[in-house]
């Protein structure tokens, strides 16, 4: 595996995956994205609020929070976020948003429209499971 490493940010590309993935923050407050070559190829680890942006394009995979602004919760956008990020330190932190809940806000928030395709598809699989 390749990393480059900003403050409070990481990128990876799996050369056997030939997949890209970074994360921001760290442990129990942070979040993990897939990006694309382009985006990795063009963080830039001396320019970590750049970087921080770019990375923020991607797709992402995971979110904990632990802010100190509430109760800490996670955010699991796509199951199979340990597989793909597996050299990431995140950590769950306080409770994870229902299956349903995720799917709602992945439906309505804009900011969310890369994840819709992955998370219909794995809701028609829980349907399926429960008929």
């Amino acid at each position: 595996m390749e990393f480059k490493e900003g403050n409070q940010w990481k990128c990876c590309f799996d050369p056997q995956k030939g997949l890209y993935t970074a994360q921001i923050g760290f442990g129990v407050n942070c979040t993990l994205y897939e990006i694309t070559k382009e985006i990795y190829e063009n963080v830039d680890e001396s320019d970590d609020s750049w970087s921080a942006d770019l990375i923020r394009e991607g797709r992402r995979l995971f979110m904990s929070v632990n802010d100190k602004c509430g109760l800490p919760y996670t955010v699991v956008l796509d199951a199979d976020y340990e597989k793909l990020c597996p050299w990431s330190d995140a950590m769950i932190s306080g409770k994870i948003w229902d299956e349903d809940f995720t799917d709602a806000v992945v439906e309505n928030l804009a900011s969310e429209t890369n994840n819709r395709e992955q998370r219909r598809k794995k809701r028609e699989e829980r349907q399926k499971k429960t008929k």
